[in-house]
């Protein structure tokens, strides 16, 4: 049996204009959560509660909301402090979990590399450390659910000392498993093999894409990642080569999705998840065309640009889900770059269109050459084959004839086999 939630929403005079659209985010991280909202209270006020943030009267409604429905938790849409979930807590009698609890909770449950997991735990840490008098409370109850996963009741009962050392040992421990990642980005850009990453709001449909692509480009083997209409349905970077028929060999990278006001220690504690975007080649921006939010969306990639300083990287603008899109005149494509495709990539429209966009953008800026290689390296005639898509090929006595297209720093390489 799911987890009964009650979402509650706090209406200032600062968050109304983004006031429906937050609760309705909301709404679906606690279905994320595999929770499910049984009722939702809406607070109209001047200010904030310094005690219990929506005021007493309220939770004191909450609570009678909470008792007639057999409600398990109370999720508010915002951060609260320690002493304000204890304060709530005594008044609904019912678990409290904030907004960026919730999102932690998620994020836990969906880690599953070792360095998502440690980042999860130190988010969490960071985040739980400040407010264990509010924790220890609904901890000690029985059940678990939303917002008991991650470091677990004993850890978080230890004093802050234990729990400083903790971190200390996480940072530690995911500062190694940032060397390996650089490592393994300088392996693949030796290679010469351009990076395309994507880069979205969440459940836009980034995994969906990248299944696309694998599937009309490597029919023989299955090589997809997870997918699934949710928000945050898969937290960790995959990365997979992508070989079209009759066009550049590509790695693709699949990052996680972006979300309006996500906390600042969650930020920092993914920023390596995000951070292979800036060693790409090309950046797919995906888009959910969908969505009455794609302004909003669109805003928050731009600040994502900014902060990342990415600004100059090539970039394509994917309009995904045009297949439910009512009235596609209303898209304003060409703001967060200089192309706009637009595709559904569950009913695997523009895909082939979007390939040759990518190809095209990949392929600005190289130069074609004319190689003659000798018999005795075949592992070299295979690889610019595979690779390169070598084509006017011919066989003569000296070795075998090609011409491909590379950027400059493969051609400086292969300067010694121009003919």
């Amino acid at each position: 049996m799911s987890e009964r939630v009650i979402i509650v929403g706090l209406k200032l005079p600062e968050n109304r204009e983004t006031f429906e659209e937050s609760m309705e985010e909301l709404d679906a991280l606690v279905e994320s959560a595999g929770a499910e909202v049984i009722a939702r209270v809406d607070q109209a006020a001047a200010s904030i509660d310094p005690r219990t943030f929506i005021g007493r009267g309220k939770a004191e409604e909450i609570r009678d909301i909470a008792e007639d429905s057999d409600i398990d938790t109370i999720v508010l849409n915002y951060e609260l402090s320690g002493s304000q979930i204890k304060n709530l807590e005594e008044i609904i009698d019912k678990k409290i979990i904030d907004r960026t609890s919730l999102i932690l909770d998620i994020f836990a449950f969906r880690a599953k590399t070792v360095e998502s997991v440690l980042q999860v735990k130190l988010a969490q840490a960071n985040y739980r450390l400040p407010r264990l008098v509010g924790y220890r409370n609904y901890l000690s109850r029985t059940g678990g659910g939303i917002g008991t996963r991650g470091p677990g009741e004993q850890k978080l009962e230890t004093d802050r000392r234990h729990i400083r050392r903790e971190m200390d040992s996480i940072k530690a421990r995911l500062k190694k498993q940032k060397k390996n990642r650089s490592l393994n980005r300088k392996l693949r850009k030796s290679s010469e093999t351009p990076v395309v990453a994507l880069l979205g709001y969440t459940n836009a449909g980034k995994s969906t894409i990248m299944n696309r692509l694998l599937e009309i480009t490597d029919k023989e083997e299955d090589k997809s990642v997870y997918a699934d209409d949710r928000l945050f349905a898969t937290l960790d970077t995959s990365h997979r080569r992508i070989s079209p028929e009759h066009g550049k060999t590509f790695i693709l990278s699949d990052t996680v999705g972006l979300i309006r006001d996500i906390p600042v220690n969650l930020i920092e504690a993914f920023k390596s998840t995000l951070e292979g975007i800036a060693y790409a080649d090309l950046i797919l921006i995906v888009l959910d065309a969908s969505s009455e939010n794609l302004s909003r969306q669109k805003e928050a990639i731009r600040q994502t640009i900014d902060d990342m300083d990415i600004s100059d990287i090539p970039k394509i603008e994917v309009f995904n889900k045009m297949d439910v899109v009512e009235d596609p005149i209303l898209l304003t494509p060409g703001t967060l770059s200089d192309e706009s495709i637009f595709i559904s990539a569950l009913e695997d429209e523009g895909i082939n269109k979007l390939l040759e966009s990518i190809e095209s953008k990949l392929s600005k800026g190289e130069v074609e050459l004319n190689l003659l290689i000798p018999y005795d390296e075949p592992a070299l005639i295979n690889n610019l084959i595979e690779r390169y898509k070598a084509r006017n090929i011919q066989k003569n006595k000296d070795g075998m004839k090609m011409t491909i297209n590379v950027n400059k720093g493969e051609a400086n390489r292969l300067k010694g086999y121009e003919v």
